[in-house]
């Protein structure tokens, strides 16, 4: 029977739960790159990138029993970790000790390297999201990169932009609907579980 990498990933989890240091070094060297990339995009410093990075994993170690596959893949799931984590550490920092950021396209594209195939998988879902993003009003995107990478909040956004409070809500919205319309097709066709 061949397992797709989300499945293998899962049964990782699995085994992780059941503290198998084993599990967790090939869970962490298969995906984090990806979630380094994504702690230097949200903070912009590497020593703390590295830090929540650290943070991440000890979180999995802790709390794979926590892992839900009906809500998503492990990918995924790391990756909400991560920027849940990369934020807080944003939001503790003093005002105007913010590292600059960069736009969502310069986040680099970054894969383990263990299996070719999925990493080439990857790499087009990454290409599909970028795609998707890079397809919206200006607006939209910035709202989107304000608050997903910047971790603000809807009124942060609105002060730090001048735009009224419901026009920030509205284009966050908006920009949402937009990219799961986009992406949805692709969401679709994951296989189902055996």
């Amino acid at each position: 029977m061949n397992l797709t990498r989300s499945d293998d990933d899962r049964a990782l989890i699995a085994r992780v739960e059941g503290r198998e240091a084993e599990a967790l070094a090939t869970l962490y060297d298969r995906h984090s790159a990806r979630l380094m990339g994504l702690c230097q995009r949200i903070l912009g410093d590497t020593g703390e990138a590295e830090e929540v990075l650290q943070e991440v994993f000890l979180w999995v170690w802790r709390s794979a029993s926590k892992f839900d596959a009906s809500r998503g893949s492990v990918l995924a799931w790391l990756l909400v970790g991560t920027r849940s984590r990369a934020i807080d550490r944003v939001r503790t920092r003093r005002p105007g000790a913010r590292a600059g950021l960069r736009s969502v396209e310069t986040v680099p594209d970054t894969a383990s390297g263990e299996d070719i195939e999925a990493d080439s998988a990857s790499r087009q879902w990454e290409s599909q999201c970028r795609s998707a993003i890079a397809e919206l009003p200006e607006d939209q995107r910035r709202a989107l990169e304000l608050a997903y990478f910047d971790g603000l909040t809807h009124q942060e956004i609105s002060e730090r932009t001048g735009t009224p409070l419901g026009t920030v809500k509205t284009r966050v919205r908006l920009g949402l609907m937009k990219l799961r319309d986009r992406i949805q097709p692709y969401t679709q066709r994951r296989p189902t579980d055996a």
